[in-house]
């Protein structure tokens, strides 16, 4: 089966059940201060699991852009992806474990949709502890699906346990579905969840029935939710009987152009194959960033500083092959094409992308020069050392500081005579790497969700500014993200050059003007065509038919939005722009506070 037909069957399957198919979101979560992507097919849906009413309704299906930047060094190997796409459905208060677990069994073994053998599914539920008893219910709906005994496994709360998305909130078990791939098992206790690679996850359904209370208790929840998730890219390798995902159509053409453009072949050379994997897949992870409806550029911030890094990262690995001169445009050629069907999106953007692809390697060609200089101010003190070793953490520096890559910095070494301390660089990346990983599980627990009450002022708050920018600057400003805490606002826009003082001026006064008419705040659930038709403001990339929330600030701005908002603009207070500064080429950033 290939992707194209996964993804239809897959949705075809939740619509004939009831579900509403949705379109999925940027990949630039809205007004979410906690990630720097959407990271999960969930990301999007949190207010609705969390109790906001979704007005597609109750039962939900989509895909969903994902880009996952935790595991970016560990992209080479056979299974990591930094962009891939999930499948979903979700049930919002509706139906719960029996259906939930009856339609993920339906899928996975009828003829009509994966039909895989029955007797390869394993499957795993919570074991329970002090905070939660064990799901005794997912237990026997297994069993009266008729799997085994012994291939249902009871596994603690680090295995089949979904926490809340920040401190507090709706959490609690889950179940995963797994296949057996047939490899021996490295031991007596290898079961599903094993690193060994006997047991492969195709399905998680997550079951939302629990409160976590500030004192870290759990309480059962009245209204109770269901999200699930399957990756595309590993559930086809799976039904392809392939052991990679770089093995199917999703990655073959990219591996392919590059063979072509090296002139070696991949699967001849397990290094190499590790820089041709590297490649294709930071290709496609920044074509589908740049060619997003709020794509972002390369930069030294927030996104675009990812965006850089992967750009970079494939640039040094192309040298590494032999590739002479800028190469990503024509793999992002290929991306185009594979998915214009699917994310239209990326024709629209398809000169962006290239332009932004030939500069950036342009770039960086320059940061490598410069590296080589630093290499060589560095050399007479480093020659002086009897040992004629250098230090790890000036190795690590050449990386961090100037995107030098370590084999460069080992071959100048060699040709004075040196060589490169690996062990003391690659303790200084491990203690890089682990602050980065810190940071980024820190911000994905630190809460998706804040609808604290200067939140909701401040997220009102960036569609006056949005108007008020539009108004003063003129109709090519469109958002290009925004970062909301309950301590101030920043908002990226469209807009070529610096704002001048009295335009800053002019924006401030605007909005002040808006909160100071107390102008009534209401919401109309409509479709896409609708909205559009009344000149709601939005990035409009769902179906025509779909329904969205639109929110009308008296008669100051019409957008579509999923909130949430104060009730009249009297309760922002004043508004004060702080900075106004650059976020990457053509994109301005203003961060701005209500006192």
């Amino acid at each position: 089966m290939k992707a194209n037909e996964l993804r239809k069957k897959y949705i075809d399957f939740f619509v004939s059940k009831g579900h509403k198919e949705i379109s999925g979101k940027s990949l630039i979560p809205e007004n979410d201060p906690t990630v720097l992507f959407t990271t999960a097919g969930m990301h999007p849906l949190v207010p609705y699991l969390m109790g906001e009413p979704h007005p597609a309704g109750v039962r939900l299906t989509d895909v969903q852009k994902c880009i996952r930047t935790q595991d970016i060094e560990s992209v080479g190997d056979p299974t990591h992806n930094t962009f891939f796409e999930m499948l979903g459905n979700w049930s919002l208060g509706d139906y719960f474990k029996d259906d939930a677990l009856k339609m993920s069994y339906e899928f996975l073994t009828s003829p009509d949709y994966l039909g895989l053998d029955v007797n390869t599914l394993s499957v795993t539920v919570f074991a329970g502890d002090e905070d939660a008893p064990a799901d005794d219910e997912a237990y026997e709906i297994w069993k009266g699906l008729g799997i085994p005994e012994e291939r249902i496994y009871r596994l603690p709360k680090e295995d089949n346990w979904w926490g809340p998305a920040g401190a507090t909130g709706p959490c609690g078990p889950d179940s995963e579905m797994f296949i057996d791939t047939g490899k021996e098992a490295c031991g007596s206790d290898c079961r599903p969840g094993c690193s060994c690679g006997k047991y492969f996850e195709i399905w998680n359904d997550v079951f939302m029935q629990y409160n976590k209370k500030e004192d870290g208790t759990f309480e059962l929840m009245d209204r109770k939710c269901v999200d699930t998730g399957m990756g595309i890219g590993r559930t086809i390798a799976m039904l392809q009987g392939k052991t990679s995902v770089y093995d199917t159509e999703l990655f073959t053409p990219l591996l392919d152009k590059i063979g072509e453009l090296t002139g070696k072949k991949y699967g001849d050379n397990e290094e190499e194959d590790n820089s041709f994997r590297i490649i294709a897949d930071h290709a496609k992870a920044s074509t589908m960033i740049m060619g997003d409806p709020q794509g972002v550029k390369p930069s030294n911030l927030g996104q675009g500083y990812i965006l850089r890094r992967l750009i970079r990262r494939a640039v040094r690995h192309g040298k590494k092959l032999g590739i002479e001169g800028a190469f990503l445009g024509k793999l992002s050629e290929i991306v185009i094409e594979m998915y214009r069907d699917i994310y239209t999106e990326l024709k629209g953007n398809r000169d962006l992308i290239m332009s932004e692809f030939s500069i950036e390697e342009a770039q960086f060609n320059s940061t490598l020069k410069k590296g080589e200089h630093e290499f060589e101010k560095l050399l007479p003190n480093l020659l002086k050392n009897p040992k004629k070793i250098i230090p790890g953490r000036m190795a690590f520096k050449l990386y961090d500081t100037y995107g030098f890559p370590f084999e460069l910095t080992e071959e100048l070494a060699s040709e004075h005579g040196m060589t490169v301390d690996r062990d003391g660089f690659e303790e200084a990346f491990k203690k890089h790497q682990e602050l980065s990983k810190k940071g980024s599980e820190q911000a994905f627990k630190g809460g998706l969700a804040d609808d604290s009450v200067m939140s909701t002022r401040y997220h009102t708050a960036t569609h006056l500014l949005h108007e008020a920018l539009k108004t003063v600057l003129g109709d090519h400003v469109a958002q290009k993200g925004s970062n909301i805490n309950s301590d101030r606002l920043r908002f990226d826009f469209s807009h070529p050059e610096k704002m001048t003082d009295d335009e800053i001026q002019k924006v401030e006064k605007m909005v002040n003007k808006a909160i100071e008419d107390k102008l009534a705040i209401s919401m109309k659930t409509m479709t896409v065509e609708e909205a559009k038709e009344i000149g709601a403001r939005a990035l409009f990339s769902g179906k025509y038919d779909e329904k969205v929330k639109v929110y009308f600030i008296g008669d100051f701005s019409i957008e579509v939005c999923g909130g949430p908002h104060v009730n009249n603009t009297e309760e922002l207070g004043t508004f004060k722009i702080k900075k106004e500064q650059s976020s990457s080429r053509g994109v301005r950033r203003i961060k701005a506070v209500l006192r």
